[in-house]
């Protein structure tokens, strides 16, 4: 085994470590931002539009904790986690590319096979992608952040999940805001598929560049420490010691299981939000040819101001994520996190009062990115106090249920309510209540603050 010594990292050395996640989180902002749009054009109805999502749910309750184990073991000379992060990168990449081709792809099936394909088909092939798309940015995500432990010293853990949450802010930023920003300065609107596309050279690229240039250890072991660890590494039994680390595990569990409902409220139905209730738009799933056409330019309005509140949203996650590993590191984790979150809840209730008014919900958005920047390093470096060395890649993916479980309570009630609370637009239509999310995750952070405030730290 080669000899590897963990030092401490500087600020050059923390960016090219979080480059990895810039890139996948250019494939989680398209898919977030856009799969909405897709999908309906498709013919996807809220509640079926909610059921696609549950592909990320269930894959990051399944692949995660599966790969996080496998990651634990993996015996190369490339170490434990880069084969899966390259390797999750470039299957994302190419489902990132067929997704938004889905009713091409079908056709094209149709055509080879002389069968006279129905309408629904495209939807078919645009769920399978949407499950190959969380899978394999699961199997890169979860190794990521087992990766913080293997090659950073235990008192940079905080700082090295605020530098993955700028590289989430930034990768979303420039994720969402290309498509506005070539329109603004250009007057050339980006098509969908190109925005898949750019986001699947993006995941490819910065995560190649990860693995070539971040050191991590050769895990390859001799017949003795293989003996050994075949023992202690087993996935159940780091599922029961995961539990019986600490009572205080089992508070940020509850904690998280909370903020991502609340997350996932905002997250699924924010570009439906912005279309069908920021500007209008009927719902125009079974609306006639005439009606579509007519709102076709507004739709793509929607769809435009949808992505430039994510960039603005993401834009404070940048600019805030390593004051808050600092003001983390001097008040503490639990402060700085419980003002973040009640700062979410006061957005997400102005924006379901004042959703009709864009710059209201656009500054709104940009309120809410204070919670997303805590949310995505703060509960990382609460539990990583707790992680016995060894297990980093189980305990990751087993954590990682409590971000996806959530999201099945997200996908099916939430997007069934939706459904249901229909009201007509004159003679144009149907409409949905949107908002109803905003109220719902607002809840939900709240009882994840009442939560954090059980934890001891």
């Amino acid at each position: 085994m080669s000899n590897f010594e963990i030092k401490k990292m500087n600020t050059a050395q923390f960016l090219n470590f979080a480059l990895g996640f810039f890139g996948l989180q250019f494939a989680w902002q398209m898919r977030i931002i856009l799969s909405g749009p897709v999908t309906e054009s498709l013919g996807a109805s809220p509640f079926i539009y909610g059921l696609i999502w549950l592909a990320g749910p269930f894959t990051g309750m399944v692949v995660q904790p599966i790969i996080g184990a496998m990651s634990d073991n993996t015996q190369s000379k490339f170490g434990r986690r880069r084969p899966y992060l390259l390797g999750g990168a470039i299957l994302a990449s190419l489902a990132l590319w067929a997704f938004p081709n889905s009713a091409s792809i079908s056709g094209f099936f149709g055509n080879i096979t002389g069968l006279n394909l129905p309408l629904w088909a495209g939807l078919l092939v645009a769920a399978i992608m949407i499950w190959i798309i969380d899978a394999c940015v699961n199997v890169a995500q979860g190794p990521y952040r087992a990766l913080i432990p293997d090659v950073v010293v235990p008192e940079q853990h905080s700082l090295a999940n605020s530098y993955i949450s700028l590289a989430i802010g930034l990768g979303s930023v420039v994720a969402a805001g290309t498509a506005p920003l070539l329109k603004y300065l250009f007057h050339y609107q980006m098509s969908i598929p190109a925005q898949f596309i750019m986001a699947a050279l993006a995941f490819t690229l910065a995560m190649t560049w990860t693995c070539l240039t971040i050191k991590e250890k050769d895990s390859r072991k001799t017949q003795e420490e293989k003996a050994e660890e075949s023992e202690k590494q087993n996935f159940w039994k780091d599922l029961k010691d995961f539990f019986l680390l600490s009572p205080e595990v089992a508070k940020i569990c509850v904690m998280q299981f909370f903020t991502w409902i609340g997350m996932m409220c905002m997250m699924i139905f924010f570009t439906q939000f912005s279309i069908h209730t920021v500007f209008g738009v009927p719902d125009l799933t079974t609306a006639t040819e005439t009606i579509k056409n007519s709102f076709e330019a507004t739709v793509v309005k929607g769809t435009n101001y949808s992505s430039i509140c994510f960039a603005v949203f993401n834009l404070v996650c940048f600019l805030i994520a390593i004051p808050i590993g600092i003001l983390s590191g001097k008040f503490g984790n639990k402060k700085v996190h419980a003002i973040s979150l009640i700062s979410m809840i006061f957005a997400y209730l102005g924006m379901a009062y004042f959703k009709t008014n864009p710059t209201a919900v656009m500054l709104l958005m940009a309120l809410s990115g204070i919670g997303w920047a805590s949310v995505c390093a703060l509960p990382f470096a609460m539990l990583s106090k707790y992680i016995k060395a060894g297990t980093e890649g189980s305990v990751m993916g087993i954590f990682n249920i409590f971000i996806a479980g959530p999201q099945v309570f997200v996908c099916t009630l939430v997007s069934w309510l939706i459904s249901k609370c229909v009201f007509d637009m004159a003679n144009i239509g149907i409409n949905y209540h949107w908002e109803y999310s905003f109220l719902i995750g607002a809840g939900c952070l709240l009882a994840a603050t009442l939560s954090l405030a059980t934890i001891k730290e």
